[in-house]
């Protein structure tokens, strides 16, 4: 039986760079289809009737792949992360739980759930502007909402605990990683 750290499979960019966590038998597949390179294997084997393979820890995909290809989903977190967790109207970076969204115009008076008409907004500026413009308000937008032509950057989130061995010269670390030998700040 496979251990579980050797069920997740990292799959890099050409340039190395982290793209996500996949399955192995996505990785498997990939492999097959002559899509990817394994750069670390687990020493967990897969056995079929005519060969046995190593699972693979870290795979890097063969051709360059575009990432910004489709437009920027709209959706709540990435209303968020494009006004870089900030009310738009007092200025307070908030967590996501602190934020909630606004309509500029508001629907009552033909505001439309567009990126041009929505931003993020703390709970108390969201009470205080009401049904109201934000000229109605005496309020001031920090900036006029866009559509974005940028995609979010990947972020791949796991447990410093959790983290394969050969999975470390691959991800980026942003804080402290521990050892057997201590604590290792990187």
């Amino acid at each position: 039986m496979m251990h579980v750290d050797t069920t997740r499979t990292l799959l890099l960019t050409q340039g190395y760079e982290p793209i996500k966590i996949i399955s192995w038998q996505r990785a498997m597949t990939l492999l097959m289809l002559d899509k990817v390179d394994v750069v670390e294997e687990y020493n967990a084997e897969i056995r079929g009737a005519s060969m046995m393979l190593n699972v693979p820890a870290v795979v890097r995909l063969r051709k360059a792949f575009r990432r910004f290809a489709k437009p920027v989903k709209f959706s709540r977190v990435n209303i968020y992360a494009r006004d870089e967790y900030r009310c738009q109207y007092c200025g307070t970076k908030c967590s996501i739980a602190q934020l909630t969204y606004d309509h500029v115009t508001p629907r009552s008076r033909g505001g439309k759930t567009t990126w041009e008409n929505i931003v993020s907004c703390c709970y108390a500026c969201n009470a205080r502007k009401a049904n109201r413009t934000p000229a109605e308000a005496k309020m001031k937008l920090l900036s006029t909402p866009i559509r974005p032509t940028w995609m979010p950057a990947v972020q791949i989130r796991v447990s410093t605990k959790s983290v394969p061995d050969a999975w470390r010269d691959y991800v980026y670390w942003t804080g402290e990683i521990d050892t057997d030998e201590g604590t290792e700040i990187v």
